[in-house]
């Protein structure tokens, strides 16, 4: 054992050193099979390197000897909280009764609390941590984490002093605090609580991490790869460093566009197809929320977009297998294009939009709002945004509703990071949202901005009800409960809508309105399947015919250049088509020079010598 622990010592770029600490603690454990000791150590390392199967295996095993090892136990409560698993709490706490001196327990337990946003929780296990072990430096990181979050500047100081008297150089203090301020959203606080650490140790591998990926959560993308590459040149072999600088490579050749108040970066292909709707529908969305909260995010906003879903993952938390679709750091927004993900499957202009809401409210409330009411704002915009966006009424959610399943105002929370059952999620952003629809209607228009400003004075939920609503917790959740009952009757029937992302009934609105020969309706409907998948040229070349018929110029050129993009298989044509319907938007000057370069690769193509010499004889228009 003492062998591998010196071989991790000097383990640093090298990964036979690593290889060597492995091979120790396996001839220790075969040496002594009753030493619990040596396969923890080689499951610490194993979950070290982000291998959770063989780390969860080796904790098992132990776990089979000795049932309550409490290291066993707080390994396996690491290697669910990885893993996303709601039983991390359960275990943690399992670890920590099983040895109240084993410090590291309750730090998992106050972690996962901090988590969830329960700060009297988080604080309560902090302190029980530094009360089993006064030198535990991530016990008084998650005492000042609390403190911090609170405002409360006295507790704040004293648990840095600790941490300065414990230590010459406390970094894993400044780390843990990192951690904590962007597990809350609070990007710029983690990127400087990062810095301290690096200050104390330019060589410390997670304080350069932590600095790197906060760096570019905010959007600063070169000091974040500054801060990862000297992370990964003393440790090549830490996964999530590599990951994301890998991710950085295909990025640097992204395309980038500049338009309006909003930057896309992509692949150059993404970019073509994806802005001609996103610019608008964003500047949109920009205008709706500024004028209904009262408050303009900085400009400009940029939106990432990865054909990969993988790459989405791993730019978010630097590993692959997130289930999310997109992600707001603030006014850095990143989400998969439609091309990551199943034909059909999601609705990528209510996501996007959804995104950009979360801007609003992690700005006005200085990124203090709880995740629920943050995520209930996101959805309830997604609604207003366009008729049959955003999440609406499941046959889970109903079933769950019947079944007196759905948690109250004051425990959303925990529906979002420690669901009872895999679908409490997705139940959580709708129920989320309906709450934002209660208050707002019960309410008022304006207390949304109001509850956004108080969180961001640093009250608490329960002080945010109080002040702006009026009523304690208690009375939040018993009118929800009511506004449920009424809004869902138990004997009365509820329509199943459509989801925003299901092509049968869009693709039908489609067929009836080219049935009865309206352009108009025919143009609205074949946008409706855009958002859902754009990368049909047949459905462009439809919806350019339509918009023309409909006399809506300005979108048949949209259509006839995102054509062009997609690849067609005739693309002189498909210029040819571009050069009319600039012509009938009246941009005779750009139409002849589309059409200009169709002659160029094809001199004697009759037709666009014919619309070539019409653009000569007509006059331009004023």
């Amino acid at each position: 054992i003492a062998a591998g622990r010196a071989y991790l010592l000097v383990a640093s770029g090298d990964a036979d050193a690593v290889r060597r600490a492995l091979r120790a603690f396996d001839a220790a454990a075969a040496a002594d099979p009753q030493l619990a000791d040596a396969p923890l150590r080689a499951a610490d390392l194993f979950l070290a390197r982000y291998n959770a199967p063989d780390a969860r295996a080796g904790y098992e095993d132990v776990l089979r000897r000795w049932p309550e090892h409490p290291r066993a136990l707080l390994g396996m409560a690491r290697v669910l909280e990885f893993s996303g698993d709601p039983g991390a709490l359960a275990m943690a706490r399992r670890a920590a009764v099983a040895d109240p001196r084993l410090a590291d327990a309750h730090v998992a337990v106050a972690r996962l609390q901090f988590d969830a946003e329960a700060a009297d929780s988080a604080l309560a296990a902090a302190r029980r941590a530094v009360a089993a072990d006064r030198r535990s430096l991530e016990g008084w990181g998650f005492v000042a984490a609390v403190a911090w979050a609170r405002g409360d500047s006295a507790d704040l100081r004293t648990a840095r002093r600790m941490a300065d008297s414990l230590s010459t150089r406390p970094v894993a203090f400044y780390v843990t605090l990192s951690e904590a301020a962007s597990r809350q959203r609070r990007y710029r606080e983690a990127e400087d609580f990062a810095a301290r650490g690096v200050a104390l140790d330019s060589l410390d591998v997670s304080a350069l991490g932590a600095l790197g990926n906060n760096r570019l959560r905010r959007g600063d993308l070169a000091g974040g790869r500054a801060a990862l590459e000297r992370a990964f040149a003393i440790d090549p072999f830490h996964l999530w460093h590599k990951n994301t600088l890998d991710l950085l490579d295909q990025m640097a050749e992204f395309r980038t566009l500049e338009q309006g108040r909003f930057v896309f970066v992509g692949p150059a292909r993404e970019i073509d197809v994806l802005t001609p709707y996103l610019a608008p529908l964003l500047e949109e969305a920009y205008d709706a929320l500024a004028e209904r909260y009262g408050y303009r995010p900085t400009t400009p906003v940029r939106l990432e977009l990865f054909d990969r879903h993988a790459d989405f993952s791993v730019r978010t938390v630097g590993l692959t297998g997130l289930g999310a679709l997109g992600v707001s750091f603030g006014t850095t927004l990143a989400m998969d294009a439609p091309s990551a993900r199943e034909q059909g499957t999601f609705n990528w202009g209510s996501t996007a939009w959804h995104e950009l809401a979360h801007t609003f409210t992690l700005g006005l409330s200085g990124h203090r709002v709880p995740r629920w009411f943050s995520e209930g704002i996101s959805v309830l915009e997604e609604r207003r945004a366009r008729a049959g966006w955003g999440a609406t009424p499941s046959p889970d959610f109903l079933t769950a509703l019947r079944e007196n399943r759905l948690r109250p105002v004051s425990q959303l929370n925990e529906g979002f990071v420690r669901p009872r059952d895999p679908g409490e999620v997705a139940r959580s952003y709708y129920l989320a949202s309906l709450v934002c629809e209660m208050i707002e209607e019960q309410f008022g228009a304006a207390v949304f901005g109001q509850m956004l400003r108080a969180w961001g004075e640093g009250l608490e939920t329960p002080q945010v009800f109080a002040r702006v609503l009026r009523e304690d917790a208690a009375a939040v959740d018993a009118r929800f409960s009511a506004w449920l009952a009424a809004r869902f009757p138990r004997g009365g029937r509820v329509q199943v809508a459509a989801g925003d992302a299901d092509l049968a009934p869009l693709l039908a609105a489609v067929e009836e309105a080219r049935a009865r020969g309206d352009a108009a309706a025919e143009v609205q409907a074949r946008e409706r399947v855009l958002w859902v998948w754009p990368y049909d040229i047949a459905m462009h070349e439809a919806l350019a015919e339509s918009a023309s018929r409909a006399g809506q110029p300005a979108i048949a050129v949209r259509e006839r250049r995102v054509v062009l993009a997609l690849g067609p298989a005739d693309a002189l044509e498909a210029r040819f088509r571009l050069a009319e319907a600039l012509r009938d938007a009246g941009d005779r000057t750009a139409a002849r020079r589309e059409v200009l370069r169709v002659l160029e690769q094809a001199p004697t193509f009759a037709r666009a010598q014919g619309l070539l010499l019409e653009l000569r004889a007509t006059p331009e228009r004023p």
